[in-house]
């Protein structure tokens, strides 16, 4: 059987985040330095280990089915190809940042300068679209020391924690884009190949779904009961079990990470003890 050829980032942002989530959707593969292409030896993939800005390009033409990119590069590079999901890990921003001294006036202090960036069409289309005149100096790798050694005004680059653009004497102003990790694939693979991606879907989402909530368990007592059932929905609503204690109950129900202290605080108040919050390695909804 032909097996759905993945592409990941053989190095780099992206590259760890994909293996992890690939080994956490249950697939074994051949993980070792130097290996770009490696078969699964209990799913039928193949994973191709490319630069990240190479696969939106083999993908569009096929040489891949499937790929684990950057939305940035999807954007960037315009390829004909499918976002089938985001994945919600190596979030970043794609910013416009100048000197640090520099007085910001707004998107007009571009006016008529020179942006280094490795992202001209992203940059050309925001500048176009905000009526701005300015030179696109087009650079790949160390885009943050441009304006250091003269060959730019101001910079146009990726930003996770900002600490590079501090260490570089420059200050981000204006955020164009933000970015996630996609599975993005071919528009034409086979009902076979497309199957596969769909199996492999369902586990990716299990897997997201999984990291993106908490299971907590807990002991009130039952007049409290309705109260805690309001915080805590769930999935449904939660599980009530009886203590041997009379007139205590234990619930058990799932939240959502982002809700999570906010909903600890509001249980506390309404009588919960004995909370345990307990990590889900896996969540099928």
């Amino acid at each position: 059987m032909k097996e759905l050829k993945i592409a990941i980032q053989k190095s780099g942002r992206l590259s760890e985040h994909s293996r992890r989530l690939l080994e956490e959707c249950g697939i074994k593969f051949s993980n070792g330095a130097g290996v770009l292409k490696t078969t699964s030896t209990n799913f039928p993939v193949e994973i191709l280990f490319l630069r990240d800005d190479d696969i939106p390009q083999y993908v569009e033409q096929g040489v891949a089915d499937a790929g684990l990119v950057g939305e940035n590069m999807v954007e960037e590079k315009g390829r004909d190809i499918k976002v089938v999901e985001k994945l919600g890990f190596a979030r970043c921003r794609l910013s416009l940042a100048i000197p640090r001294e520099e007085e910001f006036t707004g998107p007009d202090w571009f006016e008529g300068r020179k942006i280094a960036t490795s992202y001209p069409s992203i940059l050309s289309a925001y500048l176009k679209k905000n009526n701005i005149k300015a030179e696109i100096e087009e650079i790949s790798g160390s885009v943050e020391i441009a304006p250091g050694i003269g060959l730019a005004d101001a910079v146009c680059d990726i930003v996770s924690s900002g600490s590079t653009l501090l260490t570089n004497g420059l200050k981000e102003v204006i955020t164009i884009l933000k970015s996630q990790a996609v599975l993005v694939s071919n528009r034409n693979i086979s009902e076979k190949k497309t199957r596969t991606l769909e199996k492999l879907l369902f586990r990716i989402r299990a897997v997201k779904n999984a990291k993106e909530n908490k299971y907590i368990l807990l002991n009130a007592p039952e007049k409290s009961v309705e109260k805690i059932s309001e915080i805590l929905p769930g999935m449904k609503s939660p599980t009530i079990l009886p203590l041997m204690e009379k007139g205590w109950v234990s619930l058990h129900s799932v939240v959502r990470e982002d809700d999570f202290w906010e909903r600890i605080d509001m249980l506390k108040e309404a009588g919960a003890e004995g909370i345990l919050v307990i990590p889900i390695e896996k969540m099928i909804k």
